[in-house]
């Protein structure tokens, strides 16, 4: 069994992965744990991605799904591949600070809070200010964030007010503390987790299963939690918020349309039970 499997998810991003991995790669030299990195590609190799990881990196299990199976479903094949103590999902388009030691840290964190089940890192943008990558689980939070995804916030102060409060403006990121759920760009989980309640529900295609995720680690006694001194740099590409308006979003859009799908599939499997945790 490994310490850890790192999971990147590839759709026709070869360039990404390959600078995401060669970040990890140079993280790990030297690291005292033994660890997996993972790469599941929904593209079919179209990007010719596999003969460039295969050539240039030792250790490396490259799975071709043949087609886009999805975010959450990618990740769940790519853990299932290698057992290990933690999985860590990790977006394609995230660099690893050099001589960060970031791998060994998680781990280290991980083994010191045996009672958490899951972290999210800190992710910075490019010029490194903050990113937001901790929310909320409350109804009137989660009810705004299509209008969120789509810049509504920009336009609207009702929308901002709320987007706010599912973004947890309103707490220092200077600090370590549980919260309701972490963006699945940077998101590590506990295998007694895994084995307790599953993986990522694969009904999602893309969008909220992160959130879905911590909810039943929550629900099950679970906590999940910000770190907020492990930090990874992230693009942080937005694909469906790049066309502006709800309508417009919805028809020219697809990652839009996709969107607002997980959205119903969240509101609907969770009605009844909007509440939030640990980010009061």
């Amino acid at each position: 069994m490994k310490d850890i499997n790192v999971v990147f998810v590839n759709y026709l991003m070869g360039d990404d992965i390959l600078k995401a991995v060669e970040s990890l790669s140079a993280d790990i030299l030297g690291c005292p744990y033994s660890v997996q990195i993972t790469i599941v590609d929904n593209s079919n190799n179209k990007d010719g991605v596999r003969d460039k990881l295969l050539e240039k990196f030792i250790n490396i299990k490259y799975i071709n799904t043949g087609v886009n199976v999805g975010f959450g479903r990618g990740n769940n094949i790519g853990f299932q591949a290698t057992q290990a103590r933690y999985y860590f999902a990790l977006n394609r388009d995230t660099i690893i600070f050099p001589n960060s030691n970031t791998i060994e840290r998680i781990i280290k964190f991980m083994d010191e809070h045996p009672k958490i089940g899951c972290i999210g890192t800190k992710l910075v943008n490019i010029d490194q200010t903050l990113q937001d990558t901790c929310y909320r689980f409350d109804l009137k939070s989660i009810a705004i964030k299509p209008f969120k995804q789509i810049n509504f916030d920009r336009k609207y102060n009702w929308v901002k007010k709320y987007a706010n409060r599912l973004l947890m403006k309103d707490f220092n990121h200077s600090e370590t503390r549980p919260v309701d759920w972490v963006l699945g760009a940077a998101m590590v989980v506990r295998k007694e987790v895994v084995d307790a309640i599953g993986w990522f529900d694969d009904r999602y295609f893309m969008y909220l299963e992160d959130c879905d995720w911590c909810r039943t680690m929550w629900e099950h006694g679970w906590p999940v939690y910000y770190v907020h001194d492990i930090v990874i740099q992230h693009r942080y590409a937005r694909g469906s918020a790049e066309i502006p308006g709800i309508f417009k979003a919805l028809i020219k859009n697809k990652l839009a349309r996709i969107h607002l799908a997980s959205w119903v599939k969240y509101i609907f499997k969770w009605r009844g039970k909007f509440k939030y945790y640990k980010s009061a």
